[in-house]
């Protein structure tokens, strides 16, 4: 039987970390409700083409990462919500209990193991 409470815990930690990320890395626009990349704050002014293109390059990691992490944070934000449903840790495909060890790899999941990839 699912732990709940250990569960919401674990999803609180990981909301807590995601968030953190998604600030070191840009701000969250209010008008969308959508992170949006930031570049990174410079000491000195950009000397030549080399220091701008550095910071161009990181721009686009920090935007590739945040494609990657506000998903995700939104997925845990989900299952923080809808914790205490009945559906909670059942497959939304079949309808049966999602795996102990997939929803404690992952406590947000929606499916499990076989309908992983729908």
């Amino acid at each position: 039987m699912l732990d709940k409470k250990k569960i919401k815990e674990k999803l609180e930690k990981e909301r807590d970390v995601l968030l953190e990320q998604l600030r070191d890395m840009g701000k969250l626009n209010t008008d969308t409700g959508e992170w949006e990349a930031t570049p990174e704050e410079m000491d000195q002014p950009e000397t030549d083409q080399n220091d701008m293109a550095d910071r161009f390059e990181d721009f686009e990691k920090r935007s590739s990462m945040m494609k990657v992490l506000e998903p995700r944070l939104n997925n845990i934000l989900r299952a923080i919500k809808g914790i205490n449903r009945e559906s909670f840790g059942m497959c939304e495909v079949c309808k049966k209990p999602i795996e102990m060890a997939r929803m404690e790899a992952n406590p947000a999941a929606r499916t499990c193991k076989k309908h992983l990839e729908n």
